[in-house]
């Protein structure tokens, strides 16, 4: 089993990751430029359920420019952002690939919300990149499809259980 581990910029929050990402990504768009002060966030999606974390995290709801919700969690002692949940998915979480150990393990698949794309920001030649947000039968990686696959069963129920 592939176990990803990471924390905050102090130490005081630490999190292992025992799944394989679902996608990866690096999003352009404004509300991720605010989130991690950058110019963009490199995110990999993983099955909540599949992170533990030791410490003190704190969460905030904000509401996107998309009007969609998510929990921002963040070092109670730092402040570094550590992962985004949205309230609509939130079997899955977005975890900020900087706070890796090994951030190098996992480079994004696709740059999305480039409409967005700070003009300094470079996007690699060869590299998939959308305006907005993307076909995911069309961009996905065939291994991310199967472990969305995989794990739609587990969110279905969820939503079910919630009545959404």
């Amino acid at each position: 089993m592939t176990v990803y581990t990471g924390g905050c910029s102090c130490g005081a929050v630490r999190y292992e990751i025992t799944a394989e990402p679902i996608r990866s990504f690096q999003c352009q768009c404004r509300d991720c430029q605010r989130d991690t002060g950058a110019g963009h966030a490199s995110v990999m999606v993983f099955p909540t359920a599949a992170m533990q974390i030791a410490g003190d995290v704190v969460e905030n709801l904000r509401t996107a420019d998309s009007g969609a919700q998510k929990r921002k969690g963040f070092c109670g002692n730092c402040g570094s952002p550590l992962y985004n949940k949205p309230q609509k998915v939130p079997d899955m979480i977005g975890v900020y690939v900087g706070t890796l150990d090994d951030p190098d393990r996992l480079p994004p698949d696709i740059h999305i919300f480039t409409a967005s794309k700070q003009p300094w920001v470079m996007i690699p030649p060869g590299m998939p990149s959308v305006p907005e947000y993307y076909d995911r039968e069309k961009y996905w990686p065939a291994e991310s499809l199967e472990r969305r696959e995989a794990f739609l069963p587990q969110l279905e129920a969820y939503q079910k259980e919630k009545g959404r």
